[in-house]
């Protein structure tokens, strides 16, 4: 099972690797590539991530960046041919983008070995003028020494204030839900706080991003406004606990989907994904927060 699980991601990544490289010179959406891989665009954009070591529009970017320099090496483009080629729209944003990548302006590039590129760049795919791939192979990285746990979550019913825009702006639907519960006797021991992230912040636009500040309530408690009942969990999750600053949860995010996930022999479930709080944010050192992520699992 893990290891058919693993090939299987496997081969949904090579066919996104191989689509990007034929099509370079069309706008690649990510919703087009998350439909080739069968994930949803904001699982697909983190596993992409924590398997590729960057994002999709970065590793589009990078690609291109290759392909130009390999034109540029080869006397086959101008300056401004490769600039426009790699999609950008000035000269100039095409020389920075390009000396900040491969250290010397373009004009001064075909001076240079490029066959060395490939052994400069982390990135595990590079550009490839026959457009091919044999293989993509996931043991390039190393195994990943996360800790996570199974857990057969009980469905929890939650009161909820939904809160558009950046992630770290979502302290005042927290306040918000906490004034309201707060005088209704909700906020005891039994109390657990949980936060439904619906939208990865590197796809997603600021403004548009979807948070739920989430208590869990009994079966009498009913919403009333802003606050909105909805259950979350009910099935198999995997967790890992993420202690330090809430803003660096995106690296554990990356590498539980990205990682340990297709190493891992199990594959993404349909219910919700969530975050539960272990400690109080106003009274609790940010290096020192303790965050479990719960991700679904079939």
């Amino acid at each position: 099972m893990r290891k058919n699980t693993k090939n299987l991601y496997l081969e949904r990544m090579n066919i996104v690797l191989l689509h990007i490289q034929s099509h370079l010179d069309e706008n690649l959406s990510l919703d087009e590539l998350a439909a080739l891989t069968c994930f949803s665009p904001t699982h697909f954009h983190r596993i992409f991530k924590g398997m590729m070591g960057e994002t999709v529009a970065d590793h589009i970017r990078r690609i291109r960046l290759e392909r130009a320099a390999l034109r540029l090496a080869s006397g086959h483009h101008s300056v401004t041919g490769a600039a426009f080629d790699a999609g950008y729209e000035t000269v100039e944003s095409f020389s920075r983008a390009f000396k900040k990548m491969f250290g010397c302006p373009p004009s001064k590039y075909p001076e240079r070995h490029w066959g060395a590129m490939y052994d400069r760049f982390p990135g595990l795919i590079h550009y490839r003028p026959d457009a091919t791939r044999a293989t993509f192979r996931l043991e390039n990285q190393k195994e990943t020494t996360m800790e996570v746990r199974m857990e057969n979550v009980d469905a929890m019913r939650v009161a909820f204030i939904r809160k558009t825009g950046p992630y770290n702006q979502c302290g005042e639907a927290w306040g918000r839900l906490c004034a309201w519960a707060g005088p209704r006797g909700l906020l005891g021991r039994d109390a657990r706080f949980l936060g439904v992230g619906h939208d990865d912040p590197q796809v997603t636009p600021p403004d548009k991003i979807r948070y739920d500040a989430c208590v869990t309530v009994g079966p009498d408690v009913e919403g009333a406004g802003e606050v909105g009942i909805q259950t979350v969990g009910g099935g198999r999750y995997a967790v890992t606990t993420h202690k330090g600053p809430y803003e660096n949860l995106e690296t554990t995010y990356a590498e539980l989907m990205g990682r340990w996930l297709p190493q891992s022999g199990e594959r993404l479930g349909s219910n919700l994904c969530f975050e539960l709080y272990r400690n109080d944010p106003q009274s609790t050192p940010p290096e020192e927060l303790l965050t479990d992520i719960y991700i679904s699992l079939e």
